[in-house]
């Protein structure tokens, strides 16, 4: 059963490891399934309604290594690899694909719950020369929650990897459209993004904006919205009926700024590179904040 932090502005649905999500890609350590701010959901799936969804993403669930999973390279066909939160995955052939479902070997949790925050240990084996411990904490504050990392290198060579939060969301279950609007503390670059999927030119990007002219019916995808630029990692997506305003701030610079999203979800994705020699350890935070608009 989820556990459920929860105050006069907030409800917040956790998942433990085992429970529901059960995927190789996304994080199983504090999965946050759900929020609700002042009753009012916040949170969608990755898959629109109907569809079966639990080996994809909800809420906010986060990720390690999208492009590479930590031992990917040095696994050969039929060993293992770390996906760190997850556990060991057995590699079937020589390309990483994130969105592949793989075999899973999980790794070792451990769960501490307060009134006001939940903890959850992550511990694997050593795989390659490769071996680490992540702490995750989630604490609710007055109308924000807090996640708070914690990944130490506990193996014989470098960890090098991305971490990021699919934010997977929708104001109060309304589809994708004119009533969104999405701002970033940076100028938005499109002459400099990676890649561009507009394929129904829906989105509409402004110099520190994203708008929508109508729903979206065809997924959409914009990478490096900074053009690589390090930046503050920001973001505010305000809901203009509904008068809400939900924002991410990370504890970190970022050149690595994604949005996904469909007709029913939108995703702004902070990213934060990470690397960790042997013995060593790095800390870093995301605090979500929400608020009534006038």
């Amino acid at each position: 059963m989820a556990r459920i932090l929860k105050n006069q502005y907030l409800e917040i649905h956790i998942d433990a490891p085992f429970e529901n999500y059960k995927a190789s890609r996304f994080d199983w350590t504090g999965k946050i399934a759900k929020v609700k701010f002042q009753g009012i959901p916040l949170t969608g799936n990755e898959k629109p309604a109907g569809q079966k969804n639990t080996s994809f993403g909800k809420g906010f669930y986060n990720e390690f290594g999208i492009d590479s999973a930590l031992g990917f390279t040095e696994a050969g066909i039929g060993g293992w690899f770390h996906k760190i939160g997850v556990g060991l995955l057995k590699k079937e052939d020589a390309a990483y694909q994130f969105i592949k479902n793989y075999k899973v070997e999980p790794a070792e949790f451990d769960i501490r719950t307060e009134s006001n925050r939940i903890t959850i240990c992550c511990q694997s084996n050593s795989v390659n020369g490769y071996a680490y411990m992540l702490r995750k904490t989630i604490e609710l504050n007055e109308s924000s929650f807090t996640i708070r990392y914690h990944l130490e290198n506990r193996g014989e060579k470098d960890i090098r990897t991305t971490e990021y939060v699919h934010n997977f969301l929708a104001v109060n279950r309304d589809l994708i459209g004119r009533n969104y609007l999405l701002e970033f503390p940076f100028q938005v670059m499109p002459e400099l993004f990676e890649e561009t999927v507009n394929p129904e030119e829906k989105v509409y990007l402004g110099p520190h904006e994203i708008t929508f002219n109508a729903s979206p019916n065809e997924p959409f995808f914009f990478s490096n919205l900074s053009g690589s630029e390090l930046v503050d990692a920001q973001w505010t997506l305000t809901h203009l009926e509904n008068k809400i305003a939900l924002s991410e701030h990370g504890s970190f610079k970022t050149d690595q700024v994604n949005l996904w999203g469909w007709k029913h979800v939108i995703s702004p994705e902070l990213f934060f590179k990470i690397c960790i020699e042997p013995g060593q350890s790095k800390s870093w935070s995301r605090r979500f904040q929400f608020s009534k608009t006038d």
